[in-house]
């Protein structure tokens, strides 16, 4: 049995931007392969994928002081995110809330 990869959506204006051209970031295990990440968008939402590009991005050196004035130095974590293509005239409406909300705003009324 296979063991089922958690998509994990990234919501960033680099990604809004990215999904209006039918390409959208996901954030997934580093160890996921393309086929993988395909398989299980396909699965989640009924698309079809065209291409998937990974990324693996490096943490960042953090520090802090602790109390005494001692400095502790650590990392965040590795992660990896997946660019994944689909065919034309497939969606992902993961940004469907956000666009609905600017749609449904009514223009502000000026007090007389």
């Amino acid at each position: 049995m296979e063991k089922t990869l958690v998509l994990k959506p990234r919501v960033s204006e680099k990604a809004y931007a990215e999904s209006q051209q039918n390409v959208y970031v996901f954030g997934v295990d580093k160890h996921a392969d393309k086929l993988s990440i395909a398989r299980a968008v396909e699965a989640q939402f009924g698309v079809t994928v065209k291409s998937v590009n990974t990324v693996v991005s490096k943490g960042k050196a953090k520090r802090t002081i602790r109390k005494g004035g001692r400095p502790v130095a650590g990392r965040t974590s590795d992660f990896k995110k997946a660019y994944v293509t689909l065919k034309e005239g497939d969606s992902i409406a993961l940004f469907a809330a956000a666009e609905d909300d600017k749609a449904e705003k009514p223009a502000k009324k000026e007090k007389k």
